[in-house]
């Protein structure tokens, strides 16, 4: 079992960068076990990640634990964070509307999410998403052309390009929404099973 140590950067004295927008919002940092085998690194905290200060335990998180569930795949074993540490948002009326971290964004949180993959160590890494793969593969890829593959990361660390959770809440197809999700799984699955078997070769 991997040391159970949640939050390992939270009690040193690193500290996430904060953009100009998020001036007046707290950080949501990553959460699961320093050592953590498989790990998991989404776009940014949610309105409800926000709120409870915790990575994806909304919409798109919960889907995330249904898919994992159904691989095989245990999430307390597994560390998740966000490429971007803060809530980036629009407001409508009373609502906090969603808004897509930019290039600079990307690039400001970057270090501090390298020492994540850093100190947790993990044998392979997920992107989940178009964000998640620019701020660990360093650049801007064509993410559903090359999803489900394993390309050499940080630290030359393997990460699997898939989809965010958020993607398949947002299709509005049922049976493609059905298909793409049981692909979600499938990826989930073989993450799971390569990292129990060590780093993968990447390429």
């Amino acid at each position: 079992m991997p040391e159970n140590l949640s939050l390992p950067l939270e009690a040193s004295s690193a500290a996430p960068p904060v953009a100009p927008w998020a001036a007046d919002r707290s950080a949501v940092l990553g959460e699961g076990p320093k050592g953590a085998l498989l790990m998991f690194v989404g776009e940014q905290p949610g309105d409800e990640e926000d709120r409870k200060g915790r990575p994806f335990v909304g919409p798109a998180g919960r889907l995330l634990d249904r898919a994992l569930a159904e691989a095989g795949v245990d999430r307390t074993a597994c560390y998740v964070t966000n490429a971007v540490k803060h809530f980036k948002y629009v407001m409508r009326g009373k609502r906090r509307l969603h808004q897509s971290p930019d290039a600079g964004d990307i690039k400001l949180y970057r270090p501090f999410l390298l020492r994540e993959v850093e100190e947790v160590a993990p044998h392979l890494l997920v992107a989940l998403g178009g964000t998640a793969t620019q701020a660990l593969m360093g650049q801007k890829l064509p993410l559903l052309k090359l999803r489900g593959q394993v390309f050499e990361g940080p630290g030359d660390r393997p990460v699997l390009l898939t989809v965010h959770p958020s993607f398949l809440l947002r299709l509005p197809n049922p049976e493609l929404k059905e298909t793409e999700y049981a692909r979600f799984v499938q990826e989930l699955a073989f993450a799971g099973q390569a990292a129990k078997q060590g780093p993968a070769p990447s390429g």
